[in-house]
């Protein structure tokens, strides 16, 4: 094996046996930092020299198939990788610095150890996602920062009915975060043309029960998506935005008007991920969600604040729920306030 190789395997290894999702590099004149982000936060893992590092970024590069020669324009790449019996996609992703480049390293392990029970915090909650995707037509909305577990919580639930239905679904993704028996997944490539845009209209075309769109990114997609959610399609999209409420305005500034949200918005579910202890460690994270559906949504949309304010869980609220019922520390919760 050579050194790179060996190198590569040795942090990779360090990185998966604490639950790292992303890997990040520093480089300076002589020496690159290496950090890992676990649970959220970002930890110092170890220095390396500056001459290992570029032998490591050249591996990675041309292991992902980026452009070796290139280091003036960022570069996107992505790596299948086996750790024993556990499967992993490595998503890469270089950024010019100062007369070198910077690497970013994505974890997306492909066989989930967490049951679906487990991904939340609240059991309710999770029954309130269930009763949603029971409908046949309409739009459901997952929002949040990036990490927040989204995508995860998509594949999830998409895997949870075709356990009990089957249905023709399809996916529209950009990147694949992770491949999924019995569901078609369409890469969307701006490149080759597949926009989607053009994968939704083709998507359509082939009869499906159920569409997912890896993330509505602007107003072409999001008026798309509701007139898809329009003809009959139950569809399942994520959103960035900061919590439930601040996502119907998102929609609303993308061009959307209150009449299609009146006519299509099924629920919206906002993610927040926060660490889970027992036995004061810090064992997984688990999400708590502000729900928008029904009686809440109808207010939001009609913008009355007073009846609103009784009906939506806010984070504050879940978060004093979640260190109250012990399943937080006191830090964590005054941190996150």
């Amino acid at each position: 094996m050579n050194p790179a190789a060996a190198l590569s395997k040795k942090l990779l290894t360090a990185a998966f046996e604490v639950q790292a999702s992303d890997i990040h590099f520093y480089p300076f004149s002589d020496d690159t930092d290496i950090y890992f982000r676990i649970h959220g936060k970002r930890i110092f893992y170890k220095r390396i020299r500056i001459q290992q590092y570029q032998l490591l970024l050249t591996y990675y590069k041309f292991t992902s198939e980026m452009d070796i020669g290139e280091i003036r324009k960022p570069q996107n790449g992505v790596i299948n990788y086996r750790e024993t019996s556990q499967v992993y996609s490595l998503r890469l992703s270089t950024l010019p610095i100062n007369h070198t480049e910077s690497l970013a390293i994505r974890i997306l392990p492909q066989e989930e150890n967490l049951t679906l029970e487990q991904l939340f915090l609240f059991p309710n909650q999770l029954h309130q996602l269930k009763e949603w995707i029971t409908n046949r037509a309409g739009i459901i909305l997952f929002t949040g920062p990036t990490g927040s577990g989204k995508t995860t919580t998509l594949y999830a639930l998409l895997q949870a009915i075709l356990k009990e239905k089957s249905y023709q679904t399809i996916t529209l993704e950009d990147p694949i975060e992770k491949e999924i028996n019995d569901i078609l997944q369409v890469q969307v490539n701006e490149k080759a043309g597949i926009t989607y845009q053009t994968g939704l209209k083709a998507a359509l075309r082939h009869d499906p029960d159920i569409i997912m769109i890896g993330e509505i990114r602007d107003k072409y997609t999001a008026q798309f998506a509701f007139d898809a959610s329009l003809t009959g399609h139950l569809v399942l999209s994520t959103l960035h935005a900061k919590n439930a409420e601040g996502t119907i305005h998102r929609l609303l500034e993308m061009g959307l008007n209150q009449t299609d949200l009146q006519q299509s918005l099924i629920a919206v579910a906002a993610l927040q991920l926060i660490p889970v202890q027992q036995n004061n460690h810090t064992k997984r994270r688990a999400a708590i969600l502000e729900l928008l559906d029904g009686k809440s949504l109808e207010n939001t949309l009609n913008s009355n604040a007073s009846d609103k304010a009784s009906t939506i869980q806010s984070f504050d609220h879940l978060r004093k729920k979640a260190f109250a019922y012990g399943y937080i520390s006191e830090a964590v919760y005054k941190n996150s306030q």
